[in-house]
């Protein structure tokens, strides 16, 4: 059996594995700190080195423990064994979840179509304003009415057109009678 430094390869791939694992345990705890601290390193997430270096260890703990392969060939089949599934948990895991993060962002053009209250009433050609429930919870916004009605208080209204920070709204009741 090979030995590196005194120390046999299967201890050296074991180590690598308890202290990376260890790691991985820790940058889960603290995912949030580090993904700060690495967001000015392009091509640096913990989560792919850590996983990588995880797996190679492992892989290479198993081949030279169970087979009677060479230590340099079956440390080249525990790199390739690592890359493949690395590149699987990032592109199947880790893509879908970063792009699946919730915000709790809304823009003007999400606000069209929605309903809301009036809690500051609309006069004829002036501004009043508007609460919309939405699940980024309560959204007030200064609101005109669309037709140039005037719009009494607590009446539901549907948001027609944001424009520059005003929503355009017509009452609710109002707006599908016609249809």
């Amino acid at each position: 059996m090979a030995k590196v430094f005194g120390f046999s390869l299967t201890a050296i791939y074991l180590t690598i594995l308890i202290v990376i694992g260890s790691c991985t345990i820790l940058y889960f705890v603290f995912a949030d700190l580090a993904d700060g601290i690495a967001e000015g390193i392009p091509f640096f997430d913990p989560a792919v080195i850590l996983s990588f270096i995880s797996i190679t260890a492992a892989s290479g703990y198993l081949l030279e423990r169970f087979t009677s392969l060479t230590s340099i060939v079956a440390f080249v089949i525990a790199l390739v064994i690592a890359a493949i599934f690395t590149a699987l948990l990032y592109f199947f895991l880790l893509v879908p979840l970063r792009s699946a993060e919730v915000s709790l962002v809304y823009t003007d053009a999400s606000l069209e179509g929605q309903t809301g209250r009036v809690i500051v009433p609309i006069p004829l050609d002036g501004f009043g304003e508007i609460v919309i429930e939405s699940v980024n919870g309560i959204i007030s916004k200064r609101a005109a009415s669309y037709q140039g009605d005037e719009i009494p208080y607590d009446t539901k209204v549907l948001i027609i057109e944001v424009k520059e920070g005003t929503a355009f709204v017509t009452s609710y009741d109002k707006g599908f009678a016609n249809a």
